[in-house]
């Protein structure tokens, strides 16, 4: 093989890995970014669905994110989640799943 054609092979290469490394930390950051990015799982009988907890993700995000129609306190909703998953604190790990209350 030529170095000419070497070179080639190379640059092709690195242009490659660098699209590839820069797809994978943009993917990334897509799905570090609140509720929007859990993931529903499963919808609870009684007015809940479970959800799985991102990367960045805290109990006061999800919370914030479920607020609406007329919930007009936060710490309400923390409430329901904490009660409803038996949790012994606020902390989360990603992966977790929790049930939620459903919009």
């Amino acid at each position: 093989m030529s170095n000419k054609r070497r070179r080639k092979l190379a640059r092709t290469l690195v242009g490659a890995s660098l699209l590839i490394v820069i797809g994978a930390g943009f993917s990334a950051s897509l799905s570090d970014h609140g509720v929007a990015s859990s993931q529903v799982i499963a919808t609870g009988t009684s007015g809940y669905m479970q959800v799985v907890v991102t990367s960045g993700e805290t109990i006061w995000s999800i919370a914030s994110a479920l607020n609406t129609g007329g919930r007009s306190d936060l710490s309400s909703v923390v409430d329901q989640i904490v009660s409803a998953n038996g949790l012994a604190s606020t902390d989360l790990e990603p992966g977790t799943k929790l049930w939620v209350p459903a919009k």
